[in-house]
């Protein structure tokens, strides 16, 4: 069973839609013990990283979700989902994350021509093509919404960048953890094929 994790942000009926459509069982909860039970987790999010972390808290999920990760199990994160991975986010102020991985979450810079939050469909450059891009081509489009980005220190776990004011980390990959700052579940054909492989993942062991 793949658990998505319900913390009160984002849309997770269409998570869990698009995951039940590549034929993964899932549930979806804000239980603990769902968290700890569950094969694998997806964590979903929109809104403001200050405030992800925040309803983690409350709901007694934040150390859950460290531990299910600390221990193996697949993670799915999706556009806040990867974001309160990492230590530290910037929005609205200085916020502490997961912290399971190293580096920082920030706003993109203003430039003229360009506009805050980054909307809609983009590109994708495949930096690593195992595993969350396999069998995907370089450079599809995936479909974004989000106004902060994350810069890992450890620049080998970027499994992809995008193209939008700066080049920036638009998904990464390390060990059991799968993450991306687009939303598959609206990015069509290619976006529940990359579901597909981390369902396969999961089923894998």
């Amino acid at each position: 069973m793949i658990t998505v994790v319900d913390y009160g942000m984002g849309n997770l009926r269409s998570v869990a839609k698009a995951f039940e459509t590549v034929g993964a069982k899932v549930k979806v909860s804000s239980k603990p013990e769902d968290v700890k039970n569950a094969k694998a987790i997806v964590v979903p999010g929109v809104g403001a990283f200050g405030d992800a972390i925040k309803h983690l808290k409350e709901l007694n999920l934040y150390e859950e979700i460290i531990s299910h990760i600390t221990t193996g199990k697949p993670y799915f994160g999706i556009c806040l989902g990867l974001q309160i991975l990492f230590e530290k986010g910037y929005e609205f102020g200085e916020y502490e994350g997961l912290g399971v991985i190293k580096g920082k979450v920030v706003r993109f810079d203003n430039k003229e021509g360009y506009k805050i939050p980054h909307m809609g469909w983009n590109q994708v450059n495949i930096k690593q093509k195992e595993g969350l891009f396999s069998d995907i081509k370089d450079k599809e489009f995936f479909y974004f919404v989000h106004s902060f980005y994350v810069i890992p220190e450890d620049k080998s776990i970027i499994a992809s960048t995008t193209d939008y004011i700066d080049e920036f980390c638009s998904a990464i990959q390390i060990d059991n953890i799968w993450a991306v700052q687009f939303h598959p579940e609206k990015s069509q054909k290619v976006g529940l094929k990359l579901i597909k492989n981390f369902v396969d993942k999961v089923e894998k062991g």
